[in-house]
């Protein structure tokens, strides 16, 4: 089968794996006490397994090779598509198919820490995004709107724009929560029973618990077991993390003084001076917005320590953190905080990229310039500096940010000053103008100018509340 033939037999799979994706997702959520007895012939699917792997080889990961050596490329060159899928269909059908254990890569931390990485193999990769394709369009209809992360349709900046949203209305406390290593911690029997709640079919449990337990082969070739947690860096982990946090949504979304609580019931409590509280989750980060007092937060944080618990987790008690929106909080990058607006008497909440943020960019392009060796053209330097700097921008320009812009257009251009310098130690400041200068003093190459911040135009991003779209058609 030709790259024609494939694109083409790719477009109708994509089309049959939505409608099923549709019709399960509309069951789903008509009946929420529902348990799905017959989803393992849709894993072993062709047209699943077509699209999982079309994602898995889109995946930059896909030049990453797991324990067993192959990458994406490799198999297209070697056994080919169609003979590896026809395969993997045939191991996953007769229940043949058995998880490999991931390949561990420690990544650095800010702060001096380590993260594991899980590499998968790319075969196990693949089942791993068509179980996915079947499994979260059930999951989805459980999921409460105040969850944002490694959802279809929403962003960082939801949460984020919902986190504003409450501070202006009196929601005043916030309380910060960082859940001590939570894809390395969850408990697999909790997560097991959740999942249960849902997907009856034994054989797809059976799968799912194989990926829970595929051991690990650490950076000193010695195999681990998994005994708990999801590896950090599979395909299925956001999924699954979601479900365990769920508990967390769960839990403010039935207490009083939550969102179910009517207009009349919150006014209720407060005239009794007891606290209204909204949870907005983005995966493992979360804040708890309190319209209280601090001692009302406190209660609150050791509330959800208790449940948290449950799922076999832990609260940091050196990052969850309880401050005042007067005071500010960091959230997704995004500094949030009240201040009075200049040259009047009131005050509003900003957001704006937080100090962290702006540290870790101004590091990423110093190390570009350091690095990149003096001996290699200008342009260079402008292919690696240019992406960075467009996609922090992009991320940041829905805020109050076009101070911050500037500082970052000034710091780079002092970098990429000091390059040429180095570059060129016997050259003066007019001679590298008008060699490496267009216009002004903003430094361009041949191919393309240094991307300027300070250009970057700032708007501000709309709150969608819950009138967030759904990610399959026909059900708005």
């Amino acid at each position: 089968m030709n790259t024609d033939e494939l694109d083409s037999v790719l477009f109708g799979a994509e089309r049959r794996v939505l409608k099923i994706q549709t019709k399960l997702h509309c069951w789903a959520r008509d009946d929420p006490h529902r348990r799905f007895d017959d989803l393992f012939n849709l894993v072993a699917d062709p047209a699943f397994l077509l699209v999982a792997w079309d994602r898995v080889r889109g995946n930059k990961g896909a030049r990453t090779a797991g324990v067993d050596g192959r990458t994406a490329r490799s198999i297209e060159a070697g056994q080919g598509v169609v003979d590896f899928l026809d395969g993997l269909r045939s191991q996953v059908k007769d229940r043949s198919f058995c998880p490999l254990p991931v390949r561990e890569r420690m990544i650095p931390k800010s702060g001096g820490k380590l993260r594991r990485l899980g590499i998968a193999t790319i075969a196990d990769r693949v089942v791993q995004a068509s179980l996915k394709l079947v499994l979260e369009p059930i999951f989805e209809a459980d999921f409460h709107p105040c969850s944002y992360g490694f959802r279809p349709n929403r962003r960082a900046h939801d949460a984020v724009a919902e986190v504003r949203y409450f501070a202006s209305r009196s929601y005043e406390w916030v309380v910060e929560g960082d859940i001590t290593a939570c894809f390395d911690e969850i408990s697999h029997p909790a997560l097991m029973d959740r999942v249960r709640d849902r997907v009856g079919d034994k054989r797809v449990l059976a799968l799912v618990k194989a990926f829970l337990k595929a051991g690990i082969l650490g950076e000193d070739r010695m195999l681990r077991e998994n005994r708990a947690g999801t590896p950090q860096g599979s395909i299925l982990s956001p999924l699954l993390s979601n479900v365990a946090l769920t508990v967390l949504d769960e839990h403010i979304a039935r207490g009083p003084g939550g969102p179910a609580s009517s207009q009349t019931e919150r006014a209720k409590r407060r005239r009794h001076r007891l606290p209204n509280y909204r949870l907005v989750r983005y995966a493992d980060d979360w804040c708890l917005m309190v319209a209280g007092t601090k001692d009302d937060a406190e209660a609150l944080k050791e509330e959800m320590a208790e449940v948290l618990s449950v799922m076999g987790l832990r609260l940091s008690p050196e990052k969850t953190l309880i401050t005042h929106i007067d005071k500010g909080l960091d959230f997704l990058g995004w500094r949030i905080q009240r201040h009075r607006k200049r040259g009047s008497n009131r005050h509003y909440i900003y957001t704006y990229p937080s100090g962290k943020a702006v540290k870790a960019m101004t590091g990423n392009v110093r190390t570009m310039c350091r690095t990149t060796d003096t001996s290699q053209p200008l342009d260079a330097l402008l292919r690696q500096l240019n992406p960075a700097l467009k996609g922090w921008c992009v991320y940041f320009r829905p805020g109050v940010s076009s101070a911050t812009f500037a500082y970052l257009s000034y710091y780079t251009w002092r970098q990429v000053g000091s390059w040429l310098r180095r570059k060129h130690r016997r050259s003066t400041w007019k001679d590298l103008r008008r060699r490496y200068c267009d216009v002004g003093w903003w430094p361009a190459s041949e191919e393309r100018p240094l991307f300027n911040p300070a250009k970057v135009t700032t708007t501000r991003y709309r709150y969608r509340g819950t009138v967030i779209p759904p990610p399959w058609p026909g059900l708005e």
